[in-house]
Order: C-alpha cells, then structure tokens, then sequence
C-alpha cells in the first residue's frame, strides 16, 4: 500500500546509542517489571493522495461479462402489437463521445408484429430476424465508488435491409422495424443501465489493495524492523469521464507504524474501514511515520552491536558483553556490562535527540556511573577519563542518512508501475525524509519521521 509497503528500510532501534559527557552518577536502578497495558503515545496520522483511474476497457470487460446471450426479451403483444428479443452477438464497444459513454451493441434481433384490422379479422402477424448494432449514449456517475449510467438510444445501423415476403416480393420494413425500436428504446436503455448498475462497486477493489499494503513487512533482517499501516478512513469524490478512462480522487487517512521483535498481527478489518464522500481531496502524500523500538528488542540489537568489538588503551582493554536499556524519568539508560582489564558495568543516562545536519541520533545531557567487582571505583579512573571511554562513546553515535536513503531506493520499486494485484497498477514520485522528534515512552522509544509524494492508482485488466 504498499507503494506504502516500503516507508521503512532504514533501522530504529540502533538510535538508542550516542555521545557521552559528564561524571555526575545516576541512579540506575532496574525499572519496575513490564505490564500488559497498551503502548500508549501520540500518534499523527498520514494522509496519501490515491487517485483512482478507472480505464472504459475495463468497464467493457466487466459489462460483457454481465450482458451474455438473450438480453432483451419482450413477450407482450398487447399494448404496441409486438414482441420482441435481442441477442448480443458480439462484445459491446464502449468509447467516450462528447462527455458521454457510446456503447455499440452489436445485436440479433426477432421480432414479431401484427398488422391490418381487427375489422372481420382482417389482421395477420408476420416474424422478422435482423443483425445489425444499436450505438447507445449514457451519462455516467460514479459516487463513492459505485458507477451509474442513464442512456439513449443514439442509432440503429443495419447489416442489411429488413424485408418480409407479401405476395411472392420481398417488401422492405425498415420502415416499420426502426419504429418498434423507437417504442421500446426506453426499455433497452434501461435494460443497459440496470444491467451497469448491478457491475460490483469498486469498493472490494480499493479494500483488496488496503489489504495487500496492510499486511505487515520486515524491512531488516539484521534489527527484525517491520512495517505496517493502518487505514482509517478514504475519502472519495465523483468522479469525471475524461477520454477513455473514469478518474476520481481518493484520500485515505492512516497511521504507519515500524515495530522491532517479533512479527505484529495483522490488525487489517475491512469491516472498520469508513468511506465518506468529499467534494476534494489534496492531492500529496503527507506520511507521518512512527517507528517504535521496544527496550527489550532494542537491548538484544545493540548487544549484537558490539559483539566482537575490542575496546583498547595501551595495555588495558575491555569487551561489552551485554548491553541492556529501560527508561526511567524520561531518560534512556544504558546498562554496559564489560569484561577485561575491568569486570564491571558502566551505566549510560540521556535523552535521545536528533542533529539535522549531521543526520545522526545522538543523547543530550548525557550522565554515568561505574559499578566495578572486586575493585575500587578510583582504580578505574582510567577508564571513565581516557581513551577507551571515548571510543566507547564515539561507537554511540549512530547515523541515519545511508539508512533514508536505503528507505527511499526501496520505496520507489513500489511506486513503478507496481501491482498488488492484477489489473491494478500503482505509480507515483516520493522526496527524501525528514526527521521530526524522537519520544520516550515507558514501553519503548518512538521516533517520528515524515515524507511527502505523489501517488495514482489504475485499475485496467482484472479478472
């Protein structure tokens, strides 16, 4: 959706470490054991311009589909003094003439009629078979999804000249034949607009395709970062014929979300999606994405991290071995257990913020504390003043360009010319990201990030 299946390549949960400074000592007590309650933050809603392109084909193919053999049936002689059938006997054509649907129905036609008097029973009846095409003219509307039509009949054109045989001669009738079409036409017109009418809406259409981009998609391997959108609301407006396809414009409100760990359920209901009508929608994309990392998947992806890594000065050296964060007060702390020339843990405290320039995720106000085994803290004073800790701290910093970047290269695959599904075909333009905030929750930290772009959707060729 999604076009939308892509808005995260790049990996949240590594932008949780960064930059230290001071040696003022936190409290860095364990946080209170994790609940069950809902994650709760504020989240802002994506709006994506989805115009919607139906082509008149497509249109044809599903009215052929509906409109087979015997169409027409009249067996009421009362009244006009006729009856009447109509087989299709080739595929109806539909093109757009003036504004308007023309459809040519290529048609055979029987048709019994009485003529004479009644006087003395001076009447008879005589039976009539003809090929040929009735071109019809319709207005059509679609709103909210749902196509009608109100259509006249435009022309008779025939294969060739209807005749009956009198006295031994073949007496042209085209004279009579056209008139019995002239008083039936309000009935065949109707039988063509009910018979649109009954076409299904494009509404399984539209949910087919929120369904497919719904579902959600792992964007890392590495950090087990997945995607997912969650539709709200689409707005739609009527829609106009131009040339040979119908277009309108759709809007659809959303929210996008990414998610480290464990793959999320599908929370897809096409039973909760709202259709409303609207006069106009903008016509961009306006993503508000918010990519969530958990402390518990954060803590596994970073111990990942530094796994391997040897931090080194002079003679002394240390390895992390386990890394793991929590939240307290509205900081982020980073717990550091390290083994080596110091058997300890390091605690790490700050608030997480973003640097526009550098495009890197760094923590502000940045606070630690040394708990050391079996050694004194001023024995360690090498560690929290040299080398080693300063390059413990530069591996904190974490940038998040190549990773926009990677998330837009693999976004624009989606927007080509991509297809959900058959006969529907997505294409559109998308600028680079843009950092907005980061939060901190008692359950995870969220990061919000936004975009904008374009957008269209058409619909030519399904089953």
């Amino acid at each position: 959706m999604s076009f939308l299946r892509v808005f995260f390549y790049f990996t949240v949960p590594v932008f949780l470490l960064s930059s230290c400074s001071t040696t003022n000592k936190i409290d860095a007590l364990k946080p209170l054991p994790s609940d069950n309650s809902p994650m709760v933050y504020k989240s802002t809603t994506s709006f994506v311009s989805m115009p919607l392109e139906i082509s008149l084909k497509e249109i044809e193919k599903q009215l052929n589909k509906k409109l087979t053999g015997l169409i027409y049936e009249d067996n009421d002689m009362k009244g006009d003094k006729q009856e009447m059938k109509i087989w299709k006997t080739a595929d109806i054509k539909i093109t757009e003439k003036n504004g308007k649907i023309q459809a040519v129905l290529p048609l055979k036609v029987w048709a019994k009629f009485k003529y004479g008097t009644n006087f003395m029973g001076l009447n008879d009846s005589r039976e009539v078979n003809l090929n040929g095409t009735i071109t019809l003219l319709s207005d059509a509307k679609m709103s909210n999804l749902k196509l009608t039509t109100s259509s006249k009949i435009d022309d008779y054109v025939w294969s060739e000249s209807p005749t009956i045989v009198v006295a031994g001669k073949n007496v042209p009738i085209t004279y009579v034949i056209n008139p019995m079409l002239s008083l039936s036409k309000s009935k065949i017109s109707k039988m063509i607009d009910d018979a649109i009418k009954e076409l299904p809406d494009f509404k399984p259409v539209v949910l087919d395709v929120l369904q497919t981009m719904s579902a959600p998609f792992i964007t890392s391997d590495l950090y087990q970062t997945w995607f997912r959108m969650e539709p709200i609301e689409v707005y739609v407006t009527d829609a106009t014929l131009d040339k040979s396809k119908i277009t309108m414009d759709l809007g659809l409100k959303c929210n996008m979300l990414t998610m480290v760990g464990q793959e999320p359920k599908n929370t897809f209901d096409r039973t909760a999606v709202v259709f409303k009508s609207v006069t106009k929608v903008p016509d961009k994309i306006m993503a508000n994405v918010a990519a969530i990392s958990t402390y518990e998947s954060a803590s596994r992806i970073i111990t990942k991290n530094f796994r391997g890594q040897e931090f080194a000065s002079g003679s002394r050296k240390i390895v992390v071995n386990e890394v793991n964060l929590w939240q307290k007060d509205g900081k982020i702390i980073i717990q550091l257990l390290m083994s080596g020339s110091l058997n300890g843990t390091i605690y790490l405290a700050g608030i997480p913020k973003y640097n526009a320039q550098t495009q890197e995720i760094y923590f502000e106000n940045m606070d630690y504390v040394l708990s050391t085994k079996g050694m004194l803290t001023r024995t360690a004073n090498w560690l929290l003043q040299g080398v080693i800790l300063k390059k413990i701290e530069a591996s904190c910093r974490y940038s998040i360009k190549s990773n926009l970047d990677d998330g837009k290269k693999s976004m624009l695959p989606y927007l080509n010319n991509y297809s959900p599904m058959k006969g529907v075909f997505v294409n559109g333009t998308m600028n680079d990201f843009e950092f907005e905030k980061v939060e901190v929750t008692n359950k995870a930290i969220i990061a919000f990030i936004k975009t904008t772009g374009t957008m269209k959707v058409k619909i030519d060729g399904m089953d």
